[in-house]
């Protein structure tokens, strides 16, 4: 077996899997017994090549296909023997990444050898279709490019159905959508040869056509069973999209064989048990005649209606149960206890019935579109300047140039709403996220969504996808209570978290809120003592206080668990938000919940400013970050020993800071009450920032600095104002660490 980092990943993601499963088994009853067959043939192929760990697990393997195959719950024989498989992988996993001996395995010590040696006994047979996806790149470049953004389509819609489909499992528009997705899925790839493909995707289709048919019920195991298809040929998707990206083929095997015996013993057992008679094991995995396009000759890659861009998926910590790259690859848990009302209401298949056709556009193309445009408006400003200054009021040249103006707003913001796209993919995949984590947490949670069809710049949106991540994996972990605990406090047995955006001003608002345990300001205090985060005597305020939750390895909590833990993730949001020019806020109560704000800009290129005069330099505040300006009264500036400079506002004493002694400039004012002091706040510190002089507010398009610049302490980059002077743009948050 190779000896790289992503397949040890891989195989101790599928023990964690394996081990949430046998934990919830219960003898006497087949509930989890196909989700821990699927899991145990995708753990025999990712060792395939190692005998020391394949042996065993494939005798395991052996023994639940013959609970299958007499439809046989769990015994206590076979869940201990699966159980201390379990057990014995971990410990076996990393003595072969050490490259030592490996102990027996319990109860299969003859079945495997004890040393690493490979060719001891040679690797094992590959399924026919575990295979690697071959196809005539350069021939059908322009068809794959189509069947990839097609395919991407299809796979989020199919997502939603299904969400949708494990509240309301008798709805039929859902399942029809979801059954033609996996339709075309089947055609173009048989169609393009993609072998692995076209196998999983006719394989599901014909255990939909059950459901169809009323010849099977669809129950949590199976949609369970089809999300992990669906993630399976995101992974072969992608492997497509890389290929076309870089112009070479895949190099690796994406395994789907697993997959495709599970599918198919799902279409049997529940088949079986149908009111309606099932097909025999042939029919069952036999292609079901389709009304939409004839086998015998598969549809042409046609370009459907679909979003500007996918959004880049969130990536999940290592150690969780569900894969370490994204929620798009996670296998789904076997039966979550999720209930929520955030698919959409027909399943998330409608195409938008605007009236007209869309068009699908390189994004490349609309950044530069947009830069053009933030060029025109800079120039247009330029000319008003001139006119202004020529004092032409009245005369043809300004109502020309006032014309121009309105003109350039216009395709300014036309332009803006080329590059929004709606948030709802992302608030999508975190009920998906949810419905993994009930599983994994062993918890029940009610998870909702609102505001899902809120757009945002399509940069925000896919930023933002990381920090939701981990919020989501901190409220189901950490905010909720186990069921017992509710009960007990007098809350409901079941959790809820709520997932809503929503306009507020210039901002979109993306709150997360709980109605768990809550945080508690003292239990953080105590911690961040302990780990010296605060000194010892420190005092602090109770929004200080939540901020401390942001602190790199910081957590509260009593245990390492396979969600969280580590104390990696809220440091990741904070960094993540504030890369987007936003900022989060937290209220909470003991007891009673949390409620997490995330204040984001509408968009990337433009920015609403403050313009500000220090000596002969102008600078750009984020009017987000400002809070009010004034001219201080004399009485209200001190200095500290040991502090430094601070103002006096309303029985707050806050730090002031000198603009022009940051950035080493000549200034007007050197006594603050004869200068303007603004207020700007920052993750919950407050603070007072002495400039010369307010010029402004305007919005400006954002300008990078360069290479040289990059990344340069208190700068978020520059802007070009009116009359063609450049100004920077201020990041608050390192001016005020910096200083």
């Amino acid at each position: 077996m190779p000896k790289s980092p992503e397949k040890y990943a891989a195989l101790e993601n599928a023990v964690n899997r394996l081990a949430s499963e046998a934990m919830l088994a219960t003898v006497g009853r087949d509930d989890g017994l196909v989700p821990a067959y699927s899991l145990v043939g995708e753990l025999c192929e990712l060792c395939a090549d190692h005998p020391v760990l394949h042996a065993p697990v494939k005798a395991l393997l052996t023994e639940l296909e013959k609970s299958l195959d007499t439809a046989q719950p769990f015994t206590k024989a076979l869940l201990g023997t699966l159980r201390s498989t379990v057990e014995w992988l971990g410990p076996a996993i990393d003595a072969v990444r050490g490259d030592t001996a490996v102990a027996p395995c319990p109860g299969f010590e003859n079945a495997a050898p004890t040393t690493n040696a490979v060719a001891a006994a040679g690797p094992a047979k590959s399924e026919k279709t575990d295979v690697l996806m071959a196809f005539e790149l350069e021939e059908n470049q322009e068809l794959l490019t189509e069947f990839h953004a097609e395919v991407v389509d299809h796979l989020q819609q199919i997502e939603a159905a299904l969400l949708q489909l494990d509240q309301q499992p008798d709805d039929p528009e859902a399942l029809n959508s979801i059954f033609r997705s996996f339709h075309t899925i089947k055609g173009n790839a048989g169609f393009l040869g993609l072998v692995p493909m076209h196998t999983l995707a006719h394989e599901v289709e014909s255990l939909l056509d059950l459901a169809r048919t009323n010849k099977l019920r669809l129950t949590s195991v199976i949609i369970t069973e089809i999300l992990r298809s669906r993630d399976t040929l995101h992974a072969l998707t992608q492997q497509v999209g890389h290929a076309l990206e870089k112009g070479k083929l895949p190099t690796e095997i994406i395994p789907v064989s697993h997959l495709i015996h599970a599918v198919k013993r799902l279409a049997v057992a529940d088949g079986a048990h149908a009111a309606a008679p099932a097909p025999a094991p042939a029919e069952a995995a036999a292609p079901a005649p389709v009304e939409e396009a004839p086998e015998e000759v598969p549809a042409p890659v046609v370009p459907q209606a679909a979003p500007p861009t996918p959004v880049v998926t969130p990536a999940v910590v290592a150690a969780a149960p569900i894969p370490a790259e994204t929620p798009e690859h996670a296998p789904a848990a076997a039966v979550a206890p999720v209930a929520g009302n955030a698919g959409p209401k027909n399943g998330g298949t409608e195409k938008q019935a605007a009236g007209g056709q869309t068009v699908r556009v390189n994004t490349e193309k609309l950044d530069s579109l947009m830069d053009v445009v933030g060029e025109l408006v800079i120039v247009q400003s330029q000319i008003m300047e001139s006119a202004r200054s020529l004092g032409m009021d009245g005369s043809p040249l300004h109502r020309n140039v006032a014309q121009l103006t309105r003109i350039t707003k216009e395709l300014q913001h036309t332009a803006m709403a080329l590059r929004m796209i709606p948030i709802k993919p992302t608030f999508q995949k975190m009920e998906r996220l949810a419905r993994d984590l009930a599983r994994s947490c062993v918890k029940k949670v009610v998870f909702s969504t609102d505001g899902d069809e809120t757009e945002l710049d399509r940069t925000v949106v896919e930023e933002i996808a990381d920090p939701l991540v981990h919020m989501v994996r901190n409220a189901m972990d950490h905010g909720l209570e186990p069921a017992e605990e509710r009960v007990a406090a007098g809350k409901p047995e079941a959790g809820t978290v709520h997932l809503s955006a929503y306009h507020q001003g210039s901002n979109i608002v993306i709150e997360l809120r709980d109605d768990g345990r809550g945080i508690n300001p003292e239990k953080i205090l105590k911690k961040a003592r302990e780990k010296g985060i605060i000194a010892p005597n420190a005092s602090l305020s109770r929004e200080e206080t939540f901020n401390l939750i942001f602190a790199p390895g910081f957590s509260t909590a009593e245990k390492v668990t396979a969600v969280s833990g580590r104390g990696v993730g809220m440091d990741v949001v904070k960094r993540n938000i504030e890369k987007l020019r936003g900022k989060i806020e937290i209220e909470s109560e003991v007891g009673k919940g949390s409620i997490f704000k995330v204040k984001l800009p509408l968009t990337m290129a433009i920015i609403d400013g403050l313009v500000v005069r220090v000596g002969q330099d102008r600078f750009i505040l984020p009017t987000t970050s400002v809070q009010m300006a004034l001219r201080p009264a004399e009485e209200t500036i001190s200095t500290i020993q040991g502090t430094g400079e601070v103002m006096e506002l309303r029985g707050r004493i806050m730090p002031l800071h000198r603009l022009h002694r940051r950035f080493n400039i000549p200034a007007d004012s050197e006594k603050p009450w004869e200068g303007i002091v603004v207020i700007i706040e920052h993750s919950g510190r407050t603070s007072a920032l002495l400039v010369d002089e307010m010029i402004s507010k305007q919005e400006v398009v954002i300008k990078n600095l360069g290479a040289l610049m990059q990344g340069l302490p208190g700068v978020a980059g520059g802007a070009i104002l009116g009359d063609g002077n450049i100004a920077l743009i201020l990041d608050p948050g390192s001016i005020l660490q910096a200083a």
